[in-house]
């Protein structure tokens, strides 16, 4: 069977580069980013369904490649910092391009002993590579004619209702989010909830343990934290924008890093409870190698690149990364240094980078790789190299600490490809295992996917740097580039070097995160229940509107499946409403790449903006009535179909 082609690499390699260079310019211009797996698996079926002898496979390697633009186009989260330091003044493509390519590749080794340990006997619900495995088998017509017909019925009305919706938003006819500021005691908090219908698909396919998880996580920062945090600091003021200033800085710049450390701590007691499937996915993977050389039959479904090949390319990466933090450090103020922090630095990338895969793909089996917060472990990165950069050279910081910032960056940027990749590799990998795929062609379209990505990032980032440059960089302008997340983490390690960030904040997260721990091992042992730790530090982390809608969608999922699991062919009508969550997933997915087309077209983020300013307060009420009634009606048309099926 078709699978990994030449047609399909073509087509793949195409809607990467234009995928990358449109998330790129919209993460640095208006802030968002689009997922890219589910709009290039609607794109592939609709071309090679053209072609004689198309497959779903072969449109699976298509969605594989090109989803690499969502997730190594958040490099812009770590390399502008060193435009805004004033360290580079732009970016150099073969330097940039490596940089991407080699944090990629590991990405891809990285996550392949993983495979076994967190996808095929893992019950994580990876919910974007259910949706896309989903949207593959519907767009391949498997299964029975009248099934489904069903299937794709309740797809298309899931995407039709959040395109639709989304579309709505984007001309301001019905507002995209809700949020009100509000005194709490001496303080002050947020409220609010981004309406998007993909985050109640993505809620309906993560459950309701991650769901409560997360509003644990919400209630720690948002109902204890913040108020705390601003308390007196909000004494005497009326207005709301004042009100929301204040509140916004305080969660920014201390909440946000009490949940780093919650994260930090999970991601570690996470770990080690992986650890033990990790090893035994490796073990695994051997005796697969060992069959398949003495040439006994090896499912096509377990067939990963032999892991001899993979542990083999993973060393001689140190090489080429050896090679670049040389050449980053060869002409600077800390060149004595040189020798010593390029073997250190090799050493972390080679021992941190498993680890960072490892929780990567745990928060991705957990909420997906869109609604990862890839940032926040991009806090934890540059926190542990910047600190073990710091030991290395001593009082070099007092005379050179902008040298260092910028070294402990370009090394974190590394370790930044690493963790994008290998967010998205398990959640392809899950795709695959649903649609039947061969494991090791997979891991290598997502590396062909990850070196048409590393070709065009460096121009687009240098496009926007010189069309309008970065906040807080020399020579910025006034309409220059925010790029939070760089600003974010380059004020991190300068922290770090300058002696002026505030460790008791992360101390306290991780106080936080060992009595999550504690309560978690406490349900799972005396009852059914879980907390799992690393998805409350995500719902300390992320924002309001991202992690109130998320356990709303797995409240209508919950719903949903116990009304199902009541009727005639309960798994046919659970699956139903999996391929609605799905369908809303798409939607706005699709309109998301439209949108970016658009705003890329007229450099403008309210290009689609038709309703006036004098419309927003109907649009304030519109927006979550709209929001209930699309839910309402798609739920009850796949209940529709759930009673015919």
């Amino acid at each position: 069977m078709r699978e990994l082609t030449v047609r399909a690499i073509i087509l793949g390699g195409i809607i990467t580069l234009v995928f990358t260079a449109a998330n790129v310019y919209l993460g640095l211009k208006v802030g968002l980013t689009f997922a890219t797996s589910i709009p290039a698996a609607v794109i592939s079926m609709a071309i090679l369904r053209r072609f004689a002898h198309h497959t779903i496979v072969e449109n699976n390697i298509v969605q594989t490649i090109a989803s690499a633009a969502g997730t190594l186009s958040a490099i812009i989260f770590v390399l502008p910092g060193l435009i805004m330091i004033g360290f580079w003044s732009g970016f150099p493509y073969w330097t940039t391009a490596f940089v991407c390519a080699v944090g990629g590749i590991l990405g891809v080794t990285y996550s392949i002993p993983l495979r076994r340990a967190l996808v095929t006997g893992s019950d994580l619900p990876y919910p974007e590579g259910r949706a896309a495995g989903e949207v593959l088998k519907v767009g391949d017509e498997q299964g029975s004619a009248e099934e489904n017909k069903r299937g794709l019925h309740a797809i298309v009305v899931g995407a039709v209702a959040s395109a639709g919706f989304a579309l709505l938003a984007a001309l301001k006819g019905v507002a995209g989010s809700l949020s009100t500021y509000f005194k709490v005691g001496a303080g002050a908090t947020t409220i609010g909830g981004s309406l998007s219908l993909a985050l109640i698909g993505v809620g309906h396919l993560v459950g309701m343990s991650v769901g409560i998880a997360m509003i644990v996580g919400l209630i720690i920062s948002f109902v204890v934290l913040l108020p705390l945090k601003t308390s007196g600091l909000v004494d005497g003021l009326s207005g709301s924008d004042a009100l929301a200033d204040i509140v916004d800085t305080s969660f920014s710049s201390e909440v946000r890093f009490i949940g780093a450390g919650a994260m930090a701590v999970a991601a570690v007691w996470t770990l080690l409870k992986i650890i033990g499937p990790i090893i035994k996915g490796i073990k695994d993977s051997l005796t697969s190698f060992r069959a398949r050389h003495d040439g006994q039959q090896v499912a096509l479904t377990e067939r990963d690149i032999p892991f001899p090949v993979v542990a083999g390319v993973t060393v001689a990466s140190m090489l080429p990364v050896g090679i670049l933090l040389w050449l980053f450090v060869k002409d600077t103020s800390i060149m004595h240094h040189a020798t010593s922090l390029v073997i250190v630095s090799i050493v972390y990338v080679l021992l941190v980078g498993l680890i960072v895969a490892s929780i990567c793909g745990y928060m991705a089996g957990l909420i997906g790789a869109s609604n990862s917060p890839i940032s926040g472990v991009g806090i934890i990165v540059v926190l542990s190299a910047a600190l073990l950069i710091k030991a290395i050279t001593g009082t070099e910081s007092q005379s050179n600490p902008e040298a260092l910032v910028a070294f402990t960056l370009f090394t974190a940027a590394v370790v930044f490809g690493i963790a994008t990749i290998s967010n998205d590799n398990l959640q392809d990998l899950k795709t695959g295992q649903i649609v039947g795929a061969t494991p090791w062609k997979q891991q290598v379209a997502l590396i062909i996917g990850v070196l048409f990505g590393s070709a065009i990032i460096p121009p687009v980032l240098q496009l926007m740097m010189t069309s309008f440059g970065f906040v807080g960089a020399p020579g910025a302008g006034d309409d220059a580039l925010a790029a939070p997340q760089a600003a974010l983490l380059s004020s991190v390690a300068s922290g770090i070097f300058g002696n002026s960030l505030d460790w008791s904040l992360i101390g306290l997260g991780a106080l936080i995160g060992v009595g999550v721990i504690l309560v978690d091992e406490i349900l799972r042992k005396t009852t059914s229940f879980s907390l799992p730790p690393l998805a409350v530090g995500m719902g300390m982390y992320l924002p309001v509107t991202l992690t109130l809608i998320i356990p709303l969608g797995a409240v209508v999922g919950m719903y949903y499946d116990r009304w199902a699991g009541k009727q005639r062919n309960p798994e046919s009508t659970k699956r139903l409403g999996i391929l609605v969550a799905t369908g809303l997933i798409v939607g706005e997915s699709l309109f998301g790449v439209l949108n970016a087309g658009i705003i890329a077209a007229a450099g403008d983020g309210d290009a689609l903006a038709v309703f006036p300013e004098s419309w927003s307060t109907a649009a304030n009420w519109l927006g979550p009535i709209v929001f209930v009634l699309a839910v309402a009606g798609c739920y009850r048309f796949v209940q529709g179909l759930g009673r015919k099926s």
